[in-house]
């Protein structure tokens, strides 16, 4: 059944650097080949984010050729008694990426706090004017050094480079992070699938059918304080959107 609360936008870049975090602390760091579900949800939390409400990504498709490009890098490393130095690194990027990201929202059931701010309508109107705007915040691909860029857009529409290209199985790979404050345990879990794409289509799976988890440490639920719709000043014009729909 279609959502009623869903978004679709185009997010692209000049590079992009989707990587396992569990295995980002090293020197070297080597893009997956395609977005992680953790890092369109945080471009769309970048672009509208609300504790009331959890981004689902449902679909993502890949527009552009997959390429990588290598750069150096210069990471600090600090050693004993303050100490630092900068190490020469090599980072693999993917370059000249953009894509239709297809996602909604449910309510976050473990913010009772927040059920006053269940309004569907608002938080969807909300959310379309941010993604017309650009978003919010500052848009990432996957790294700080990565910026991207959010525009409106209508998943499917337009050319894909993989249209009618078959079927692409990709290994296990990181799929995103269960926070105790959405999951209701004391835990902060990684979570990882098999993905595959499609004539350039992934369609996610949701966070709880992913079978592969692992523990990161035990955390507990730290939420941010929230103030309303209203009140921070999101819902300027809504009424006349209400009027005219």
């Amino acid at each position: 059944m279609e959502k009623e609360n869903r978004v679709e936008f185009k997010v692209s870049g000049k590079y992009a650097l989707f990587t396992d975090p569990l295995t980002k602390i090293g020197g070297e760091k080597c893009s997956y080949h395609i977005p992680t579900y953790e890092a369109l949800k945080g471009i769309l939390s970048s672009v509208y984010w609300k504790p009331t409400i959890v981004w689902i990504i449902d679909r993502v498709r890949v527009m552009k050729r997959i390429r990588t490009q290598t750069r150096s890098a210069k990471p600090v490393k600090y050693g004993g008694e303050g100490s630092k130095r900068n190490d020469l690194a090599i980072y693999t990027y993917l370059a000249d990426v953009e894509y239709q990201v297809q996602a909604h929202f449910d309510w976050n059931c473990y913010r009772e706090d927040m059920a006053n701010d269940r309004n569907e309508n608002k938080h969807f109107f909300v959310a379309k004017r941010m993604i017309n705007i650009g978003g919010r915040r500052d848009i990432f691909l996957g790294a700080r050094e990565c910026q991207g860029y959010v525009e409106p857009c209508k998943f499917g529409a337009g050319k894909s480079e993989y249209d009618d290209y078959g079927e692409i199985e990709f290994a296990m790979m990181f799929h995103g992070f269960d926070y105790p404050d959405e999951q209701g345990k004391d835990e902060f879990h990684a979570r990882f699938w098999r993905p595959k794409m499609v004539d350039g289509k992934i369609d996610f799976i949701r966070p709880e059918a992913c079978s592969i988890r692992k523990v990161v440490r035990t955390m507990k639920a730290n939420p941010p304080e929230s103030v309303g719709l209203e009140e921070d000043g999101l819902l300027e014009g809504f009424e006349e959107w209400e009027d005219h729909k």
